[in-house]
């Protein structure tokens, strides 16, 4: 009874009878619309205006299509005007507006799929649409990720040499082709020439190591040059991770292009080249970007999504978690970390397509095989020996060690980046990537660790020194000497290899250190994952062996008396640099569970979940005591986007009336009347501003709340209506009414907008706290809110106004939010 009385009032939407037996978060979501800060007083009779007299001349226009016959006219869901409900660029969608519609058109849908077999075929097709743009997304992901790998191996080889018996053959396979090849020089084969064997004729030398020196670096720049042209020319929103724009997408921000054609062809292009020159990068997070741009394409496909915004970021949820299956060849994980990381609306049937895509993705790229090994994931370990409970303390060190990493790189990286936005250097692109490929070429090839790919350098540190390494970190003075068999004693004493090894290491992680702090962002595709990874499991590595010496020469320690006696497999140095790649990278995100489980995916080491657990916890405690944002966060931030990040703590004593607008020193609040205007006017009060949207009231002196309209929605029904419609003049009265009163005969044709007149609009009261409003906002992705008193508005608060006086409160300048 209380809802049939609202729905008369007004306050609610057509969908309301549903939203009051909502049961799950889907359906309360679309219950939004319900106001609330109901008022019911003696005006409500003015809300609508007087009736419409059946002597009146004229019917009103409703902002397109024909006039009614009489002044009640069709109501705006049966005669939609073209272009309202859509949004500009760099704004935020409504969500509750985007459910309630795709509500309603599932109950048109419902409605007639008993009247023929052709309408039963298309509710079937609607309902089978999300599985088809999750499985076609997938596909695309899968193949483009396995391309991908494969050229940017090929690509990665040539600065060394080319495979003279088959061009297309990376060194690996050109090797292992060859019937000359031995298992102990399995590296090594007459088919593949360096650069200076091709040139020179010489393998060895001064001369020869400066014609490949040379060419390495030739090579690089002229990736990197061609790289940040592509990107420069033809798509500018192709380069950095993505991934800090794919949250704010998600959120509900619309970015047009981002994930466009074009920008997909461009990113899976210039990656490959960004990878292939050498730079301190990884192709992980731009894949994530390369896959949503695959489910944004596919969605045009289907009007369920390409007319819905917040369907949409269903498919580009389910897209983030197909994104990094492929880039880690972890689905779970990646199932994950869409929830976990980038994901702002995530109900159960995002769930489960999400793992779909990610499955779908996953079994693409297997039976690609890019890595030759008939696995998802390049750095699989092999070895499964136990850990000790004293290997606690050294793992709880590398996760400090990760969060004072991903604290200090995120401090760094954002000062540089906000260097590059407010100096000059940030206007030549092109110099900045061409300067620090040439620094990165330069210092990385004397270096066989900073020379060599990121991932073969993260593959060989994860792998146990067996039998066959020929690496020099397995360079043991037991096995250098042959006097006792390898695996007869599995802790030895480092040979001069391994301490050389280490030295290198030592060097490799400072330039590491140095070069992502300045790669990530340039204006070429640029990941974070595996540099953060390689930094992490270059100190693992070093703790390992120490922590290996250690024990082998005090194994009387009552550390590890217990476990490591004489001859005893205690300590694996690979392990340790595992959970250093765990620990910095989740230093620098602040991911926890989606990391765990992409890493232990990602080397198939499930007997160290609780060591990696241990590791990443420890790096993000130690992280948020120097600030809560992981890297993404912090660049949403620098970049000014309108992102209410969900996980961010709001615990000031603050007021709607202290943060709306207008202030005591601003102007009065735009507002609209509900029949005293004209097209002039209107036109006027649009052109005068640049505000999104207006409050509707009954008038000047009354200040009581009717509704509120969209600036968008206002131009586009006046233009309609001008088309469409004759009689629409300058001096036309606009009415937000239900009803026209009555006008002189030679008044000209009234123009009616209620049909696009939100007659909800969320509401609070000027006394409501703020953390209250701050909660509406994040949970229903609100753009604004009205704030009144007694019925009567005082004010709006916008998502930009939450953001700005956070940012206050947390000393940051609050004029750094640029959106709303």
């Amino acid at each position: 009874m209380e809802s049939e009385q609202l729905y008369h009032r007004g306050y609610c939407r057509n969908s309301y009878n549903s939203i009051a037996s909502a049961s799950s978060d889907e359906e309360l979501l679309d219950g939004a619309g319900v106001i609330m800060d109901f008022h019911t007083t003696e005006d409500d009779n003015l809300l609508d205006g007087d009736a419409a007299s059946p002597g009146s001349n004229y019917a009103m226009s409703n902002g397109g299509g024909a006039a009614s016959s009489s002044t009640h006219l069709l109501d705006f869901l049966e005669e939609p005007i073209p272009g309202v409900g859509t949004y500009d660029d760099f704004h935020t969608i409504d969500w509750v507006r985007e459910k309630c519609k795709d509500r309603e058109r599932h109950r048109k849908i419902n409605s007639k799929k008993k009247e023929s077999a052709w309408e039963f075929t298309k509710s079937l097709y609607d309902a089978w649409s999300g599985w088809l743009v999750v499985t076609l997304t997938g596909l695309a992901s899968g193949a483009l990720a396995g391309l991908i790998d494969i050229a940017a191996d090929w690509m990665n080889d040539l600065k060394e040499g080319v495979c003279l018996s088959a061009m297309w053959f990376n060194h690996e396979q050109c090797c292992w082709t060859s019937n000359e090849t031995t298992f102990a020089e399995r590296d090594k084969c007459p088919q593949w020439k360096s650069w200076a064997e091709l040139i020179l004729g010489q393998a060895e030398g001064p001369g020869s190591y400066i014609m490949n020196y040379f060419m390495y670096i030739y090579w690089a720049l002229s990736f990197a040059f061609l790289a940040v042209c592509l990107v420069k020319v033809f798509a500018p929103y192709a380069c950095g991770s993505g991934i800090p724009e794919i949250k704010t997408i998600l959120s509900g921000f619309i970015i047009r292009g981002y994930l466009g054609k074009w920008t997909l062809m461009i990113k899976t292009i210039t990656l490959v080249l960004a990878v292939a020159s050498g730079l301190s990068l990884g192709k992980e997070g731009p894949l994530v970007h390369v896959a949503c741009c695959c489910g944004n394409i596919f969605s045009y496909l289907f009007p369920k999504y390409s007319k819905n915004e917040a369907k949409k970021r269903e498919v580009l949820s389910a897209a983030s978690a197909a994104g990094v299956s492929v880039a880690f060849g972890a689905p779970i994980g990646g199932v994950l970390f869409s929830l976990e990381e980038v994901s702002y609306y995530f109900p159960l049937k995002t769930l489960w397509r999400s793992f779909f895509a990610a499955l779908v993705a996953a079994f693409v790229l297997r039976s690609i095989n890019p890595f030759g090994n008939s696995r998802l994931v390049l750095f699989y370990v092999e070895y499964h020996t136990p850990w000790y409970l004293f290997e606690l303390i050294p793992f709880i060190l590398l996760g400090v060690f990760g969060g004072l990493w991903g604290a200090f790189f995120i401090r760094a990286n954002i000062a540089w980046c906000r260097r590059r936005k407010s100096t000059r250097f940030g206007k030549y692109p092109v110099l900045e990537v061409i300067l620090v490929a040439a620094i990165t070429a330069v210092v990385a090839f004397p270096n066989p660790y900073t020379r060599q790919n990121t991932s073969e350098l993260i593959k060989e540190l994860f792998t146990d020194c067996g039998p066959l390494e020929s690496s020099q970190l397995c360079q043991y003075r037991s096995q250098m000497n042959g006097s006792k068999a390898f695996t007869d004693n599995p802790n030895r004493p480092a040979g001069p290899g391994v301490y050389s090894a280490m030295w290198q290491l030592c060097l490799a992680l400072i330039f590491k250190i140095i070069m992502t702090i300045f790669t990530f962002g340039l204006k070429v595709p640029s990941g974070l994952f595996i540099p953060s990874m390689a930094i992490g499991a270059i100190a693992g590595r070093i703790v390992g062996i120490a922590v290996e010496q250690l024990a082998y020469y005090h194994h009387d320690w009552f550390l590890f008396k217990e476990w490591c006696e004489v001859g005893a497999d205690c300590i694996t140095p690979g392990l340790y640099a595992m959970v250093g790649a765990a620990a910095c990278l989740g230093g620098v995100t602040r991911m926890t569970v989606s990391l765990v489980v992409i890493v232990f995916e990602l080397t198939g080491g499930l007997e160290y979940i609780v060591p990696l657990m241990a590791a990443v916890m420890t790096s993000k405690w130690v992280g948020d005591a120097f600030g809560r944002e992981g890297i993404y966060e912090a660049h949403i931030r620098l970049n000014g986007y309108p992102f209410l990040d969900a996980k961010e703590e709001f615990t000031h004593t603050t007021l709607a009336r202290e943060v709306m607008r207008p202030r005591r020193s601003d102007p009065p609040l735009a507002v609209l009347t509900q029949d005293d205007l004209t097209v002039e006017e209107l036109q006027g009060i649009i052109n005068e501003t640049s505000y999104n949207g207006f409050p509707v009231i009954v008038s000047k002196e009354s200040q009581r709340l009717v509704g509120f309209a969209l600036r968008r929605d206002i131009t586009i029904a006046i233009e309609n209506a001008r088309r469409k419609q004759e009689g629409i003049m300058l001096n036309s009265r606009v009415y937000f009414t239900q009803h026209a009163p009555t006008l002189p005969a030679d008044s000209p044709r009234p123009l009616k907008l209620r049909s696009i007149l939100d007659m909800s609009p969320f509401t609070v009261t000027d006394h409501t706290p703020m953390e209250i409003v701050v909660d509406i906002f994040r949970k229903l992705g609100l753009r604004q809110c009205l704030v009144t008193h007694n019925g009567r508005l005082l004010g709006i608060i916008t998502k930009k106004d939450i953001l700005r006086h956070m940012a206050q409160m947390a000393n940051q300048d609050p004029e750094s939010i640029m959106f709303n």
